[in-house]
């Protein structure tokens, strides 16, 4: 049963309070952004991170999975609730919860779900590890995140096909979403900075964060989801290689198969998102034909100046 910011009136003040001094730009049209320890959120999605920032509580064994919205967060969601609950349901079985739930129904998030609307959650009945998803930059959820749980991140660079979707629901041009997001006003951005933000401390501490990107994955599935498992304390065994559930984890998790579900096709998140939206074509390189040259050109400098002086190539 959830608890309410509103029951306590202190709270409630001291997030108004917060919000109304930082700085605010309009986005899209149709909602402001607001500035909050060097990233842009809308603004209930910042008090849900605030309330995750103040009331939330980190055990050793938790698993944080912080992606770059359109960054294959579905995907990775599918990936690690089915290599964590395998023995609990093991691959093939008819009745595994992947079959007939969201990914994100598995593995729920801070801001559109368990802090959405000023909830507090009650968390007490989740076992260990539990799993969590934010779109925030993960280090703004407080100290704890470095001290206490494992962490991976996923960055994807040819995402901005995503943009198709947005536009279509928007009155706001491609071009303008494009500019928007070069100049890193957008919602979580700058998306640099949240980029470079996590791969920073996954070169300081490795055994606390795993930086992946999408390319890498979808590359080398069966390698990624072996390196997953044993950076989350759970490796395969040889019987398990031997008798193909690395491959089966792939196979289910895969995008032709979760998109082909039911339960990716019709519902909604608690959030009111279509869970059909979640699955497009998932297609390395499919910005060509979004973007025109010049575009692609312009956004390939932004990324090597700032990311090759921190040895890192997306």
């Amino acid at each position: 049963m959830a608890k309410y910011i509103g029951e306590g009136e202190a709270d409630s003040q001291e997030i108004d309070s917060l919000i109304e001094s930082l700085p605010k730009i309009p986005f899209l049209r149709t909602f402001h952004c607001y500035k909050y320890d060097g990233f842009w959120y809308r603004e209930n999605h910042l008090r849900a991170v605030l309330s995750c920032k103040k009331h939330f509580r980190f055990q050793d064994s938790d698993i944080l999975l912080t992606s770059f919205p359109k960054c294959g967060t579905t995907w990775l969601k599918s990936i690690v609730y089915t290599i964590i609950n395998r023995l609990r349901n093991p691959i093939g079985s008819e009745d595994h919860p992947l079959l007939t739930n969201s990914p994100h129904t598995l593995v729920r998030g801070f801001e559109n779900d368990l802090y959405a609307n000023n909830a507090i959650p009650d968390l007490s009945n989740m076992h260990a590890p539990r799993l969590f998803a934010t779109h925030a930059s993960a280090l703004s959820l407080g100290d704890e995140v470095k001290n206490k749980s494992g962490y991976c991140f996923v960055s994807l660079w040819h995402f901005l096909p995503k943009l198709r979707a947005v536009e279509a629901a928007t009155t706001v041009s491609l071009d303008e979403l494009f500019d928007s997001f070069c100049s890193g006003v957008n919602a979580y951005g700058p998306f640099w900075d949240h980029v470079l933000e996590h791969w920073k401390v996954s070169l300081a501490m490795p055994e606390k964060v795993m930086f992946l990107s999408y390319e890498q994955i979808i590359e080398q599935p069966d390698h990624y989801v072996k390196k997953m498992a044993e950076f989350m304390g759970c490796p395969f065994s040889r019987v398990e290689e031997d008798e193909g559930v690395v491959s089966g984890i792939v196979k289910m998790c895969s995008f032709t198969h979760l998109s082909q579900l039911e339960a990716n096709k019709s519902g909604r998140t608690k959030s009111g998102a279509d869970h059909g939206a979640f699955f497009r074509r998932g297609e390395i390189g499919d910005s060509k034909n979004l973007l025109s040259s010049e575009m692609i050109k312009r956004i390939d400098q932004i990324a090597q100046n700032k990311f090759s002086p921190y040895g890192l190539t997306i």
